[in-house]
C-alpha cells in the first residue's frame, strides 16, 4: 500500500484531497492532548483566553505517554479512545483545528462538525505505542504540567503512520468497512 507523505500543519487543500482509507505518514508538529486537557481548553476559551497553541491547521494527537526511559525522547505513545473528546471537539474544529489522531469511532456531531470545518480524523495503531514513540523526535511540555502524562505536549514527528478514518466529506472507514464485511458474510457468499 502506498502511503501519502504529509507535512504538518494541515491545510484545507490537503484535507480536501484525503479520503477515508488513505494511509499517510505525517511529519511536523502534533499536539498531544487527552480529555482533561480538552476540558481545560474549553475553560480557557470560556474565560476569553487563548489556547496554548495556535489552532489553525493544528493536528491533535489523543495520547498521554508513559515515562521516557533514559535516552528516549518520550515513552510509549499510543492513541487513546477518541470518543472521550467528542464533547469538546466541535468547538476546537470551529477555531481551525483540522486534524485529530486517536482510535475508535466518533459521534455524529463530531462527524458533522468535521464536514463543516473541512477536517479529517486519523487512526493510529492501537497497542503500538512503542513503535509510534520512535516516530516522535522531539517532545516539549507546553501546558498543564499538573496533569502529568496528560499535559499538553508539542511533538515533532517524522513519518508518523496513520490511516484516514473519517474524511472531510463524512466518509467513515469504521462504518463502510463494517458494512463491507457484513455484505461479504451474507448467505451465498464465499
Amino acid at each position: 500500500m502506498n502511503a501519502r507523505r504529509i507535512a504538518l500543519p494541515l491545510t484545507g487543500r490537503i484535507c480536501a484531497e484525503l479520503r477515508a482509507g488513505d494511509a499517510v505518514y505525517l511529519s511536523g508538529v502534533l499536539y498531544s492532548a487527552r480529555d482533561a486537557a480538552h476540558k481545560r481548553f474549553i475553560e480557557l476559551l470560556d474565560a476569553g483566553k487563548p489556547l496554548p497553541f495556535a489552532p489553525e491547521g493544528a493536528c491533535i494527537y489523543y495520547m498521554g505517554p508513559s515515562p521516557a526511559a533514559p535516552g528516549q525522547v518520550i515513552g510509549a505513545a499510543g492513541p487513546t479512545t477518541s470518543g472521550r473528546m467528542d464533547a469538546y471537539t466541535p468547538r476546537l474544529l470551529g477555531l481551525g483545528v483540522l486534524g485529530m489522531i486517536g482510535k475508535g469511532d466518533r459521534s455524529a456531531e463530531v462527524a458533522a462538525a468535521m464536514k463543516r470545518a473541512g477536517a479529517v480524523y486519523f487512526a493510529a495503531l492501537g497497542g503500538g505505542g512503542a513503535l509510534l514513540s520512535d516516530r516522535i523526535k522531539e517532545a516539549e511540555e507546553i501546558a498543564f504540567p499538573d496533569l502529568g502524562a496528560e499535559a499538553v505536549r508539542r511533538l515533532f514527528v517524522e513519518e508518523f503512520p496513520a490511516l484516514v478514518v473519517i474524511d472531510c466529506l463524512g466518509n467513515n472507514l469504521y462504518r463502510s468497512g463494517r458494512e463491507a464485511y457484513l455484505r461479504s458474510r451474507l448467505p451465498g457468499k464465499p
